[in-house]
């Protein structure tokens, strides 16, 4: 546990997990430096907006699902949810998206909502701009400048969503949150005190699912399925679990793989590249539910208590 309260960065790679490639080299040595593991979702229901699945995916990384309805459709309706603010002591939280459906539902969930061009001055969409510059920017939102940690910082926490459904820029998209990774991984030297401070998480999700894929992706016992008559003494995985009841609604294949690293403070398991077997094989965070993920990130930043073991 660090000695002073961390700063969190987010990003999350929509529906880029299944397109990072050997070549995606700093991707590969964030994995091998970090805790890794799958976050669990629901069988999202069908929507007729064609964000659908990025918000539902998007709810559940900051535990608001219960939204999903009245942040997916063009209403005025209220959020059921209490802001991000309010349900975690007063942090201080950004989104920066390009998608305009996802702007309207951090919005709703009281998030600060920056346009890309607000981190550097071009008009330039996101995954257009020089990553070095974005990496020096997103760093400055959080209070990191120039090797330094300074107080006050505009946010405590900021989400980055690259990616989206044009299957001709999903290569492009999954090159750019590569190239920013490693940006940022070079500038948060071990040791150094803005390394000691900062809480990356890289989120990469599968986007659409097909039937034919489910049991190459699956997180169901990998030992097969128990004999019979031992089933019983096999105990439920705690993804599968909301307090001491069963969750109802659990998707076993599919999930968003995640690597969380800050120097000195994070554990770090036998991962070494950021692919779907070697987490599971390797991960040491093994699969906790979508909806605990920003718990986890909170807890890191001194806003919430520790979910879990």
């Amino acid at each position: 546990m660090a000695d002073k309260p961390s700063r969190g960065l987010v990003v999350y790679g929509d529906g880029l997990a299944r397109f990072v490639n050997p070549s995606h080299t700093h991707l590969h040595s964030l994995a091998a430096q970090s805790l890794c593991g799958f976050l669990s979702l629901p069988h999202l229901p069908p929507t007729e907006n064609v964000d659908g699945r990025t918000i539902g995916e998007f709810l559940n990384l900051v535990d608001a699902y219960d939204d999903f309805t009245t942040v997916s459709v063009d209403s005025q309706d209220k959020c059921i949810t209490p802001s991000i603010s309010e349900r975690f002591m007063g942090v201080k939280a950004a989104l920066i998206t390009e998608n305009k459906s996802l702007k309207s539902c951090g919005d709703k969930l009281g998030l600060s909502v920056l346009q890309s061009n607000e981190l550097i001055n071009n008009n330039c969409p996101l995954a257009d701009s020089p990553a070095n510059l974005v990496a020096i920017e997103l760093l400055k939102l959080l209070g990191f400048q120039e090797d330094k940690v300074l107080d006050p910082n505009p946010f405590d926490l900021v989400f980055v969503h690259i990616g989206g459904h044009e299957e001709d820029s999903i290569n492009k998209y999954t090159e750019y949150i590569n190239s920013l990774v490693g940006e940022i991984i070079s500038k948060t030297k071990p040791k150094s005190e803005i390394g000691s401070r900062l809480h990356l998480s890289v989120v990469l999700s599968y986007g659409e699912t097909s039937k034919d894929d489910e049991s190459n992706f699956t997180i169901l016992n990998k030992n097969g399925i128990m004999q019979s008559g031992f089933d019983s003494l096999y105990p439920r995985q705690s993804y599968t679990m909301k307090g001491c009841h069963p969750r109802s609604n659990v998707r076993d294949y599919f999930p968003m793989l995640f690597a969380q690293w800050q120097d000195a403070v994070t554990r770090k398991d036998t991962v070494k590249t950021f692919v779907f077997q070697d987490f599971k094989e390797n991960g040491g965070n093994l699969t906790i539910p979508a909806d605990r993920f920003l718990h986890e990130v909170a807890f890191k930043l001194w806003k919430a208590p520790k979910y879990g073991a």
